[in-house]
């Protein structure tokens, strides 16, 4: 550890449409080890878990780091028009690529042109392909990443659980209405959705396990014991990628690494240090 303190900036990245809004952190000393990239989990934003309670540490190992929200950040919100809402109900796969993309690029021009990925929950997930593009990535860290997949191979009790073949015929009829951007209730996490965004989750979110093999760069996945290897396969994962991967099972721990921050900073900071940070 180099002792520096955090200068945050607040940013603001253009898209075509919504900018993403974040911080990006670098150490007074410079960024000596590099720059880290954040993907958030879904309905969540920059400032709550991984995304905040892992800068300080790595800012003090040498690294800048951005975490940022994409434009589906939270479950909905608004932004200086009360008609206009944004958030996680309205995500698609494409759009959260694209933000991806856009933030690295944008991070890239800041001069930092490979950072490493750090994603959490579908953050992760999503972390893989993006990652699998960027064979000069550094290094890539998985945080309770999800399986993914069709709706049929997701966890029971995700978006409409036992209740999906109801919702789906729900939503054909709302987009063929032209109501595709109309808010649907949904039984369970995260609660409510429009019928554009619902179809797009079940049908187009990628399968980690399918990008392992083209992921060369070291790998840490990371995930509570509460959680199950079905839905957050750190080992399967392990198996299957191209390069380095080391699977860590954090004891008495669950998906959002409640009172266990200190825990998994130190098991991620142990990680850059012997695969990236001079």
């Amino acid at each position: 550890m180099t002792g520096a303190t955090p200068r945050g900036e607040l940013v603001s990245i253009p898209t075509d449409t919504t900018p993403l809004d974040g911080l990006l952190y670098e150490p007074e000393d410079g960024a000596h080890a590099g720059a880290v990239i954040f993907f958030h989990g879904n309905t969540m934003n920059f400032y709550v878990g991984p995304p905040r309670f892992l800068p300080p540490r790595l800012i003090a190992m040498g690294f800048a780091c951005l975490a940022f929200n994409r434009r589906a950040h939270d479950v909905l919100s608004v932004r200086g028009d009360k008609e206009r809402m944004e958030g996680g109900a309205f995500q698609t796969t494409a759009e959260a690529l694209a933000d991806h993309a856009t933030a690295a690029d944008w991070l890239a021009g800041r001069g930092y042109p490979a950072p490493v990925v750090i994603g959490h929950s579908n953050g992760g997930m999503m972390a893989a392909p993006h990652v699998a593009e960027r064979p000069d990535t550094p290094a890539l860290v998985l945080l309770s990443a999800g399986r993914g997949g069709p709706a049929e191979t997701q966890r029971d009790g995700l978006l409409a659980g036992s209740r999906l073949p109801e919702m789906r015929r729900r939503a054909e009829e709302m987009v063929a209405a032209g109501r595709g951007d109309e808010l649907m209730l949904m039984p369970g996490w995260w609660y409510v959705i429009t019928a554009r965004s619902f179809l797009d989750r079940i049908t187009t979110v990628p399968d980690l396990l399918a990008y392992a093999p083209a992921i060369t760069c070291p790998t840490l996945y990371v995930r509570g014991d509460t959680e199950p290897e079905a839905t957050f396969p750190g080992t399967r994962f392990r198996e299957l990628t191209a390069g380095p991967c080391e699977s860590v099972v954090v004891p008495g721990c669950d998906h959002f690494y409640n009172g266990h921050e200190a825990q998994v900073t130190a098991i991620v900071a142990d990680f850059l240090h012997r695969w990236v940070s001079p």
